[in-house]
């Protein structure tokens, strides 16, 4: 009796043997055909990158090679493809990004080598660029960019004067003053404000702002830094007030319940225990709305006069000549040869700035997140 149950056991370790190893065959052939698929779609996608920056008409058939793919992998390989797709995103978002600094830098270098200035025997490309005061392409081609980077410089500050105090503010009552029903009113109402396209503003600032200015302020013709300034400040404003929210809102209600068990007042708690602690947000905040501003083209395109000058005196801000973007938006259509490389000089010097804004922003939203013990 006990031989014939060993000999059943050992059937049943057999079988069971065997169906593992049956198993293991078939992930293994799964995963196997995973990878087949994965290199497949992936020198499709390749294929399709490459053909569409060499205008190859074969784009379209490794386009379709490369949907095929995933629909095989979506309904045979789910979640590797998932994943699969998820990387290939990501390192497509890269790689456009590495393509277009790239590119930008590629077609400023030649107005850069132009405006070159050799000082104690180094050779320094675009410094003309930031040293003139004209800008000249027909008759004397002469390119700089210090008129431009000054309008840009009034606008921002402007901007900033204007979105900073007022969007900290908003934050602050929706975050800690505003009932619950007004704050659901008023969020959304303040982020509607980024719905709108900028063209909007600047011809809203172009039909009522800047008539209004020169006949206040007995300006002659449109145009002025101050009310370009307004108008790209409010389209700051939601960036601001919701950077600065989230950061309010990220600031531990420990710490504010027990600032008010000391019997300190809303108030008290709001400037000496929540802004402080969420300086650090709030200050990327600010930073990103000026990022915003920098970058603002079609209201200051709209608004200002397109014609590369320096005020008298240079803080006058009741007129308004160019900025780098309207410069850009303005001429790059009628433009070629080097002045369409000094078109993308001005991108350069936008790129650079904006990314080192945005840089500066993530090390101040990093800080604060240490500083409130949160996830690095």
């Amino acid at each position: 009796m006990a031989s014939v149950t060993d000999a059943d056991s050992t059937d049943r370790r057999g079988t069971v043997q065997r169906k593992l190893a049956d198993a293991r065959e078939q992930v293994e052939d799964a995963e196997n055909t995973a990878l087949v698929a994965g290199a497949v779609g992936l020198l499709a996608l390749l294929g399709t990158f490459v053909g569409f920056l060499v205008m190859s008409p074969l784009t379209i058939v490794a386009l379709v090679g490369f949907l095929a793919t995933v629909a095989y992998g979506w309904f045979r390989h789910q979640a590797v493809t998932v994943h699969a797709l998820a990387l290939v995103m990501t390192v497509s978002t890269l790689l456009i990004l590495g393509l277009i600094t790239v590119f930008i830098f590629l077609e400023a270098w030649p107005a850069f080598e132009y405006a070159s200035v050799t000082l104690y025997g180094i050779e320094i490309p675009g410094l003309r660029l930031f040293t003139e005061t004209q800008w000249d392409p027909v008759t004397a081609e002469r390119f700089s960019l210090v008129p431009m980077i000054h309008g840009t410089v009034l606008v921002t500050i402007i901007a900033t004067i204007v979105a900073g105090p007022l969007g900290v503010a908003a934050a602050l009552f929706i975050s800690e003053i505003a009932p619950p029903v007004v704050r659901e009113f008023v969020k959304p109402a303040v982020e509607i404000l980024a719905g709108i396209p900028s063209i909007v503003y600047g011809f809203i600032g172009f039909t009522i702002l800047s008539p209004w200015a020169s006949e206040q302020f007995d300006l002659v013709g449109q145009g002025t830094y101050l009310f370009v300034g307004i108008v790209v400040g409010l389209m700051s404003l939601p960036t601001v007030v919701s950077v600065a929210e989230d950061a309010l809102n990220s600031v531990p209600e420990s710490m504010k319940n027990g600032s008010l068990a000391l019997g300190t007042t809303d108030w008290q708690t709001m400037s000496t225990i929540t802004l402080p602690a969420a300086f650090s947000g709030v200050s990327a905040a600010v930073l990103l709305g000026v990022g915003r501003a920098i970058g603002e083209t079609m209201a200051a395109t709209v608004m200002l006069r397109n014609s590369p000058a320096l005020p008298d005196p240079l803080f006058n801000v009741f007129y308004g000549f160019e900025t780098l973007t309207s410069l850009i938006a303005a001429r790059y259509g009628s433009s070629h040869g080097l002045q369409f490389n000094a078109l993308f000089a001005a991108g350069v010097v936008l790129f650079v700035t904006v990314l080192f804004l945005s840089v500066g922003s993530q090390l101040i939203e990093r800080r604060m997140e240490e500083k409130l013990g949160g996830d690095p």
